[in-house]
């Protein structure tokens, strides 16, 4: 049987059959759905029956894992893969996993292990298309850009509505401070596509105060979270799916009245980040070479 692809919205998202992905693939497999991220930039796989060594076993194709995260705790036994929990805080800000280190991952998979029985969809939103969309002065802005990205701050919780949980996981987030600078408008290295690379941890262009900043970040955002740009993924059992983190951003909806909700996540490495005229990305603070190789 052949890989199926079949598109679930213009710009971003489509569904894969005819592979069983908890066995190990052929060459012609792998690259098949490598080409499918690269058009679709998400991908879902429905009925999948895959424990935390399959879902690593399946990201391992596309290349060397991270650890479950530079400073949150991974699942027991299992150090390359994150619990996404309603227990454990809820990620409801627009991101891309990671960018305040040096090298984000390249691609993450998201597992469905409990389910609620409404609500916690997952947004994933595509940055070639919000790059696409800018008008061409603004456009011609944005490829002279760069932005610090930095996990030291809470991307999900105003300061005001914390508590004692929640004030010790934000410590525990921000235990290892990073802060990386990297162009505002990224080059994929595969396809040489151009996307916005900003989300919830870019906090400042280099070069301009934290309001003028804030003002141009928010304006390139909106073209990121534009409804014609989003798949708006609902859940169900036993689900899988792989986006590119290199030109999109997620956001998990917090709209299940508090019910369980929980997947697995596992990252795979990626390279430094490239802007249009060439230059990579650079480190301003933080080491993480415990989380991710630099992929060569």
């Amino acid at each position: 049987m052949s890989i199926e692809i079949s598109k679930v919205t213009a710009n971003i998202g489509a569904r894969v059959s005819g592979v069983d992905i908890s066995k190990p693939l052929d060459e012609e497999q792998v690259t098949a759905i490598r080409e499918a991220l690269n058009v679709h930039k998400a991908l879902a796989f429905d009925d999948v029956h895959l424990d935390d060594e399959g879902q690593q076993a399946f990201a391992r194709h596309f290349g060397d894992l991270t650890t479950a995260h530079p400073t949150v705790a991974a699942v027991d036994g299992a150090p390359n893969v994150l619990p996404v929990d309603s227990e454990r805080g809820r990620a409801n800000h627009w991101h891309t996993d990671v960018t305040f280190v040096l090298n984000p991952p390249q691609a993450s998979t998201l597992r469905s292990i409990t389910v609620p029985p409404y609500g916690g969809e997952t947004l994933i939103a595509s940055s070639a298309a919000a790059y696409r969309d800018l008008p061409a002065p603004l456009r011609a802005l944005a490829d002279t850009l760069w932005a610090e990205h930095t996990n030291d701050y809470d991307y999900a919780v105003p300061d005001e509505q914390i508590d004692e949980e929640q004030a010790a996981q934000r410590a525990q987030f921000t235990s290892i401070k990073f802060r990386t600078a990297h162009p505002v408008v990224r080059v994929h290295p595969l396809t040489g596509e151009r996307g916005l690379f900003i989300g919830g941890f870019a906090q400042r262009i280099v070069g301009l105060s934290v309001s003028e900043s804030r003002k141009l970040l928010d304006l390139f955002q909106s073209y990121v979270t534009r409804p014609e740009n989003i798949l708006r993924w609902r859940w169900s059992p036993n689900q899988l799916v792989l986006f590119d983190n290199r030109i999109t951003q997620h956001y998990a909806i917090d709209n299940y009245d508090g019910r369980p909700r929980r997947l697995h996540r596992v990252t795979v490495a990626g390279d430094v980040p490239v802007g249009i005229e060439g230059k990579e990305s650079y480190s301003i603070e933080g080491d993480a070479s415990h989380y991710t190789s630099v992929a060569g």
